[in-house]
Formats: C-alpha cells, structure tokens, sequence
C-alpha cells in the first residue's frame, strides 16, 4: 500500500535505508492499530484519531522519543498524501507530540584522548594500527560511524578527507600532518591485505561492520575513561565539543560535522557552558570556597 511513498522517500528524499526500516516499522503499526486497508481511508482520520495512537503509544510503554518519531513518520507520510492528492488535510497539523527532555551530548575530556595516553595502547602491527587510526578518524574529524565505514582511499588527500554524508552530501575535513602520517603507515599494512577493495579501513581484508567498530571503540574508551556511553558517536561529540572550547564558530563546525541546520549543531553549547561554568567556579575568587 505505501511502496510509492517509500520509493518517494529512497529516490527523491535520498533517505537512508536506516530511515527507511525506520518508517516501514512506525508506519506499518499504524496501519494495523488503525485498521486500514488502501490510502484513500487515511484521509478520514481525524486528530482526535491520532492522538489517541499516541496516548495508546504511551500506555503501551513506547517513551516519548519513540512516539514522536512515529508521529514524525505520519507527519511525512501526510505531507506526502496531499501532495500526491490523496488526501486533503493533515490531521497531525497542529498535534504536539510528548516533551522530550534535552539530555547533553556525553564527551571525553581532553586529557583523556591526549597521545601520550593513547599511543601506547595499540601495537604496531597491522591490528594495532588500525584499531588506532580509527580512534583518530572518529575524533579528530568527528565523521559518523557510517562515514567512517564507507571511506575510500580515494577519499584520503594529504590535508583533507572527502567524506559521503546524508543523502549523498559530500563534505571536505581538513586533517593534521600526524593523522595523514598514521594513515599512510597504515596504507602500508593494509596493501597485502586489500586486493579487491578500495575501503579504506579493512577487518582481515573484509569490510567493517558496525558492531566491529562500536565493540572496538567501547573497550578503547572503557581504558582512557569513565564515562558511561562509549560507542563511536561519543567521539563526535567529543570532537564537537573541543572544537567549540578552543575557539571554532558554530557554522564551521556545522560545516564540519555535516549538519543540514545550525539548530543541530548548537547543542554542543551547551556542552562549552558547562566547562566554562566549571572554570568560572575554580577560579573566581567569589566562587572559592574555604
């Protein structure tokens, strides 16, 4: 029933296939919760219909981020109904989906990530050198874990990155001297393994894998920390965060960090408040104590 708002969402909205599973599952249960069986019957929902979907959502334990990414998948799928012309009304127009509380991107401190602390960790052959060149990718240019998968060493200049983001984006990273260095190091000790790929970053000549990755990147930061999330996403937050507390402006950093709107790129302002208020308390002689 709705294979055409999915290949609307694949080849016009260029969505992941992520979002794609993403919104078969919250729009199929929806589908059955409402009963409907062709597209016309979605123009007789009512709002009060609706939110009664969320209230039943909500009772059945779904938390609120969930129930509002169903909600925004109906929302999608609305807007696409009335400009196809199979539908003549939203009813989700003006229904608000349940607050969801704003909880802080977690991140390493500085210290924590430094070489010296880092280095020693990893051995020189080709295991080693790769499990760190992709703790330095993630932080460093801060690129998702999907980005870092889909590397080519075409991608690799000697100053920047080409990275495949979002619906097909491409985006230049610029890279230090020293991480370049450790990826041509580690271009040496891929070569025997690597004859019929141009992946980049390679698990005994194989692709990687996300949950390679998030497991590799878990137990790295589970020595250098104590933080309580530990996968590759905590060191693009953390890189955002550095960035910001050592004088990058947030357009550069959307720049960087691939985001379609400043409004996703300011949470980490909140992250920079938080160290400055933290300085502010150790160093004002009104805020000592004793």
């Amino acid at each position: 029933m709705l294979e055409p708002f999915y290949e609307y969402l694949r080849f016009e909205k260029r969505c992941s296939e992520h979002t794609l599973t993403a919104y078969t599952h919250d729009l199929e249960h929806f589908i059955r919760f409402a009963g409907l069986s062709n597209l016309s019957e979605f123009n007789a929902l009512k709002p009060v219909f609706i939110r009664g979907w969320m209230v039943t959502l909500l009772e059945e334990g779904y938390n609120n981020k969930s129930v509002n990414r169903k909600m925004a998948a109906l929302r999608t799928l609305y807007k696409w109904l009335i400009k196809e012309g199979k539908a003549e009304h939203n009813p989700l127009s003006r229904l608000r989906g349940p607050k969801i509380e704003k909880r802080l991107p977690s991140f390493a401190r500085e210290q924590e990530l430094a070489a010296p602390r880092l280095a020693p960790m990893f051995n020189d052959d080709f295991e080693g050198t790769r499990d760190e060149l992709l703790v330095e990718l993630l932080y460093q240019t801060g690129m998702r874990l999907s980005e870092l998968i889909g590397l080519s060493i075409h991608d690799v200049q000697s100053n920047h990155l080409k990275v495949l983001g979002k619906r097909n984006k491409e985006r230049l990273i610029p890279i230090a001297p020293e991480l370049n260095a450790k990826i041509q190091a580690y271009l040496i000790l891929r070569a025997p393994r690597a004859k019929t790929t141009r992946l980049l970053i390679l698990n005994n000549g194989k692709p990687l894998y996300s949950l390679f990755v998030y497991r590799k990147i878990h137990t790295i930061l589970g020595s250098l920390t104590h933080l309580d999330k530990r996968s590759p996403h905590v060191l693009r937050h953390t890189f955002a965060t550095h960035m910001l507390n050592n004088g990058a402006g947030l357009e550069t950093l959307k720049a960087l960090l691939g985001h379609a709107s400043l409004a996703a790129t300011q949470v980490y302002t909140h992250n920079s408040f938080a160290q400055l208020h933290q300085i502010y308390q150790h160093a004002h002689p009104r805020m000592k104590r004793g």
